[in-house]
């Protein structure tokens, strides 16, 4: 028997034998769970790949309209679950490797997490890309190969310590090589003009080679691609040099170019790490521009029907340089005048904004451009000048107007804002929730909406429920089922029909059981990576994001240390148990975040080893979140924790995973909290804190954290508790600046304005849990609400509203 004999008809058990032995090498009975995990993927695989051939040959015959979604993170997460429920093959793996003596979901628990990404940008990209192939669009996603993750995080001794995520030091099964695409990415040198013609001289160049990874669509033989570029240099070695013993120097040209494609955010704190970054965007946009241009011309005689054709989506500013990458190709490469050229240009693309800071606006320094990308400095200067000659006649002599619309900030060192490049080249741009997107017209892009109000819409964030609630939450997904048949999956606003359900104390009852279920399965997960003891019966109060000041983490451990201070102070009062549970990564340069990681450990290290709390209270830091950390969390959560700023939050999609799984939120009226507050009722959410135009306007008037901390006894004891290291008796200094900084340095984020009302509502929580019937029914409350919020709503509105795609019929 070999593979190749095997039909894909065959029973599971037999297909996962024939890869066992033909293609992993090992005898059936001699396997390991991985090497069954690597020949189930494979079963998978082999039918992914005639999908895969299937959906390119009709949208080549059909010369669809496709969508090309560039995007700097995909975080995929485990594929193999995803693959085999999308193919129905759920069943007959599970049967097939219980002949092995294994379980599906202890042989899945082998696979890495494709380490593609790092927070909500990645994550929404990848439910994208679920939704694309479950809706049957023709659409491509292209990103990085990164070899290695942004990083794995360990905590030592509270500290953040980062290792290489190398999930490929083993392969994947997942991904296809293509070794016939291979484009060459060039970079560095000077522009030379001659006679009207414009040459390009590089200094240096990489070879993109692309690998393609299959995203099946559910409950359709449609799939969609993530087209993946891997940097390659195009000489390996200079043999003369390493024959002469300088093994280094051999190998110097060949790491230079092929560390673009390494790691995930290089450290963007000293000049090398910029460039790099500034190399990896523009490295995975101009091969993917390539591959674009080539597939149309396969297709269609010329580029001038390429905006009729192919749908550009910039997902946030990494990709924005492909504005100028297609300008220089159609008019270097493929002789299109400016005026024809820039009129296809903003046909073909569009963008969607991920936030309202305006220091989180990425911008390049002129200068770095110039270096890298020379020709693209001098289209960017082109665009820049004739969109301002435009823009000054629709408000004449007012140079501030044109000094903000400008693509280059003159203040200080003279920088590229691409975020304006990005609106200047799209005819289309959106937020991601209701509020961001009304924000963004009357506040960062106040003036190009002046300009273009139709070229501003909304459209709010989604997940996808395949991932997110019939993966992560079989026990759930299993009720609904049983409940409201399986359409669910492809229509979440069968979730509804659950509302009936809420006084229901039969569903109630399984629905209770399932999510203790899911509590012990967590608290055995604590156990195993921190080592601490959790009790399935207290409220696990959970924080799952990218650790950031705005997000306010911080402001959740005040509450801790509060409650720890109150308990101590009246230990026979009727507390609620609560386990806090808090995991994120925070990035490699940002040392705040690293501090409050580092208090988060401190104040678990006392709490969980004071005799005289007990399970009154717990605190959990759970280390290297990702996908596969979030499947177990999300389901066990009852308290979800989407506690940002007022203003500052785009929309959040961790919120809307876990209402989906049953867990109410505490928030402030931010991002997409607000759209969920309306979807599930003012009374099953707990809103706290400034709304949006009160923060506007405390800080017009004048903000004064120090009155906070002088007027209210309860959190100055908390911030002197901290601040006088009675978490870090080893370094009473050690949280000295990150208190200074709420009490003297401004509190830039209002932690201490927000500070009572959260503390009030916590309690609020505590009360209503104290209920159980009552907490249960407006979880399945949470849940019935969630329809609106899943990614095929989201994609179906960009493809009708925006990309103007439409499914090919089969």
């Amino acid at each position: 028997m070999n593979v190749s004999a095997t039909p894909l008809s065959a029973p599971l058990p037999e297909q996962i034998n024939a890869h066992l032995l033909h293609t992993i090498g090992v005898a059936p009975g001699s396997a390991s769970p991985s090497d069954l995990m690597q020949a189930t993927a494979q079963v998978a695989r082999a039918q992914l790949s005639k999908r895969w051939v299937y959906t390119q040959a009709k949208e080549k015959a059909q010369k669809a309209r496709r969508v090309v979604y560039l995007s700097m993170e995909f975080l995929m997460g485990r594929t193999l679950s995803n693959a085999l429920a999308a193919l129905n093959l759920t069943e007959g793996a599970a049967a097939g490797l219980t002949q092995h003596a294994q379980r599906l979901e202890d042989i899945a628990g082998h696979e890495p997490d494709a380490a593609l990404g790092n927070g909500g940008l990645g994550r929404l990209a990848a439910c994208f890309l679920d939704s694309m192939a479950t809706l049957g669009l023709p659409s491509f996603g292209y990103g990085i190969r990164y070899e290695y993750g942004m990083f794995a995080q360990d905590i030592q001794d509270g500290n953040q310590v980062e290792y290489p995520d190398s999930w490929l030091k083993d392969g994947t099964p997942w991904e296809f090589p293509r070794a016939d695409l291979t484009y060459t990415v060039r970079f560095g040198g000077s522009v030379v003009h001659l006679d009207g013609q414009v040459t390009w001289k590089h200094d240096g160049e990489v070879a993109a080679k692309a690998y393609d990874m299959v995203v099946p669509g559910h409950g359709t033989e449609k799939v969609s691609t993530l087209r993946l570029w891997k940097a390659v240099a195009p000489d390996h070695i200079d043999l003369g040099v390493f024959n002469a013993g300088d093994y280094a120097r051999a190998a110097f040209a060949k790491n230079e170019y092929e560390n673009i494609s390494w790691v995930l955010y290089p450290n963007d704190s000293t000049p090398a790490g910029r460039e790099l970054r500034l190399k990896q965007e523009y490295f995975f946009v101009a091969a993917s521009m390539q591959d674009l241009i080539c597939r149309h011309l396969a297709e269609h005689p010329s580029l001038d029907n390429l905006a009729e054709h192919v749908a550009i989506h910039l997902n946030d500013t990494h990709p924005a340089i492909g504005v100028a990458e297609l300008m220089r190709i159609l008019c270097d490469e493929h002789a299109f005048d400016w005026d024809r050229a820039w009129a296809l240009c903003g046909k073909t693309f569009s963008y969607t904004n991920h936030t309202l800071m305006p220091e989180a606006l990425e911008t390049w320094p002129l200068s770095l451009i110039q270096q890298v990308l020379p020709r693209h400095m001098e289209i960017i200067f082109r665009i820049n000048k004739e969109f301002l000659d435009m823009a000054a006649r629709f408000r004449p002599g007012d140079h501030d107007f044109l000094k903000r619309l400008s693509l280059i900030d003159e203040t200080g060192e003279r920088r590229v804002r691409m975020a304006h490049l990005s609106v200047v080249g799209s005819h289309q741009v959106n937020g991601v929730s209701a509020l961001h997107s009304e924000l963004l017209v009357h506040t960062i892009f106040a003036d190009f909406a002046a300009l273009w109000p139709k070229r501003f819409t909304n459209m709010t964030n989604g997940v996808t429920p395949r991932r997110w609630l019939a993966q992560a939450n079989p026990g759930l997904a299993t009720l609904l089922d049983e409940t409201l048949g399986k359409a669910w999956r492809l229509d979440l606003d069968q979730l509804k029909r659950l509302e009936s359900c809420q006084g229901d104390a039969a569903f109630a009852g399984k629905f209770m059981a399932i999510k203790r279920a899911n509590k012990v399965r967590l608290a055995d997960f604590i156990a195993q990576v921190t080592g601490v003891q959790v009790s399935p019966d207290s409220l696990f109060d959970v924080q799952v994001k990218r650790i950031h000041e705005y997000k306010r983490q911080l402001l959740n451990v005040l509450h801790v240390v509060s409650r720890y201070q109150a308990i101590l102070a009246n230990p026979d009062a009727p507390w609620v148990p609560r386990t806090v549970i808090f995991a994120g990564k925070a990035a490699s340069s940002y040392q705040v975040a690293k501090s409050i990681i580092r208090l988060i450990h401190d104040v678990g290290l006392t709490i969980n080893n004071d005799p005289r709390i007990g399970d009154k209270l717990k605190l959990v830091f759970l280390p290297n979140y990702g996908v596969s950390v979030a499947e177990v969390i999300m389901p066990g959560a009852d308290l979800s924790e989407q506690i940002s700023t007022a203003g500052t939050e785009a929309s959040g999609t961790g919120n809307m995973k876990l209402a989906l799984n049953g867990a109410l939120t505490i928030g402030t009226d931010d991002g997409a909290n607000i759209e969920i507050r309306q979807q599930v009722g003012d009374d099953n959410i707990f809103i706290f804190g400034l709304k949006t135009p009160e923060v506007r306007q405390l800080r017009l008037e004048g903000y004064h954290p120090l009155q906070h901390y002088q007027d209210n006894p309860e959190l100055k004891a908390v911030l002197d508790a901290i601040g006088d290291g009675q978490f870090s008796p080893d370094d009473p200094e050690r949280y000295r600046a990150l208190v200074n900084s709420l009490v003297w340095g401004g509190d830039h984020y209002l932690l201490l304005a927000d500070y009572a009302s959260y503390v009030a509502t916590q309690a609020k929580v505590d009360a209503l849990y104290s209920q159980p019937d009552l907490w249960c029914q407006r979880a399945i409350r949470n849940v019935a609400g969630m329809g609106v919020f899943s990614s095929d709503r989201t994609i179906g509105q960009y493809a009708r509203d925006i990309w103007r795609v439409a499914p090919i019929p089969d």
